[in-house]
């Protein structure tokens, strides 16, 4: 098997020594090994990660090639993408950094046991779900609306996460009086889109969509607590435009896994979106604007490694 540890440096700012520690801690173990075969590459730029790893995999012949991604949401995401469609290709999460969403779907407390150097090189796989978004590819989830407005208008500002010169309460203040702005926006809360769920008609003013693969999304926050990563199913929760009070309660409330008053929720294999006017979207931590979108589930698209026998789970 070839290993390939695809570090993202920006979960290891002001903190070398933990960088240092791990690569070699990386060293040691496979120098253990009968016939050592690992590469580390420290990512210098978003979608690095597709160059090498289709030159790693091109050079296995035949070989399974199991993918690292080492720190947060950033670097599983340019991973994953890498990966899906790719034979013989295994996706391993090693969480630094400041999120680690994905692993929450393992249980609560267990994202430790993934950086047991030991353990995640040698432990099995278990099938896994993937969102297919037009020429990308996403694990967590999805949304259109709200959610993603919020962060593309942060991040037009230039301030869309906390900076050297921008604190982390700074950045929240900003992100918190950007939202409270964009909730009186009817452009925003009461688009108008025509949506096709497995060829059922939904079309209408939502405030937003949300497309979830697993439970979880954020650092911290819980999408639905029952959604599974490995049904081969989608859970779409529609947010109907409503009342400022009630859209205010709605998005207050959907964080805490609970489906808010006056949404619908649908299980689904293929959405469709248009919009006579660009949609923001989200596709786990991407953003973008389109008119058109499509929200596909691949059963089992990837194998992800696991460790002491965890499978996945809701809340």
């Amino acid at each position: 098997m070839k290993h390939v540890f695809l570090i993202d440096p920006d979960a290891f700012l002001g903190q070398q020594w933990r960088m240092d520690g791990l690569l070699d801690m990386l060293g040691q173990h496979f120098r253990t090994q009968e016939k050592p075969d690992f590469t580390t590459v420290v990512s210098k730029f978003p979608r690095e990660a597709l160059g090498i790893v289709q030159r790693q995999a091109s050079e296995a012949d035949g070989d399974t090639v199991r993918v690292y991604a080492v720190g947060g949401d950033g670097v599983l995401f340019d991973c994953l993408n890498a990966i899906v469609g790719l034979p013989n290709t295994e996706l391993a999460v090693i969480p630094y950094g400041n999120s680690s969403t994905f692993l929450r779907s393992f249980g609560d407390g267990k994202a430790e046991a993934f950086k047991n150097i030991a353990s995640i090189t040698s432990a099995p796989v278990i099938p896994t779900d993937v969102i297919e978004v037009g020429n990308t590819h996403a694990i967590l989830g999805c949304a259109v609306g709200y959610y993603p407005a919020v962060v593309i208008n942060m991040r037009e500002l230039g301030s869309a996460k906390p900076t050297k010169r921008l604190s982390r309460f700074a950045a929240g203040l900003r992100r918190f009086f950007t939202g409270l702005f964009l909730i009186f926006d009817k452009g925003v809360v009461a688009q108008y889109y025509k949506i096709t769920i497995d060829d059922k008609d939904y079309s209408g003013a939502y405030s937003m969509v949300s497309v979830v693969n697993g439970p979880f999304f954020g650092r911290k926050k819980t999408a639905l607590a029952d959604a599974r990563i490995d049904d081969g199913f989608l859970d779409v929760v529609l947010f109907k435009a409503s009342s400022l009070l009630a859209t205010l309660h709605n998005f207050r409330t959907y964080p805490s896994g609970r489906l808010p008053a006056g949404c619908v929720r649908v299980q689904a294999k293929k959405v469709e979106m248009q919009s006579d006017k660009p949609m923001y979207i989200q596709t786990d931590s991407e953003y973008l604007m389109d008119t058109n979108i499509t929200f596909e589930v691949l059963p089992g698209a990837v194998r992800v490694v696991t460790v002491d026998g965890l499978t996945y789970h809701g809340c």
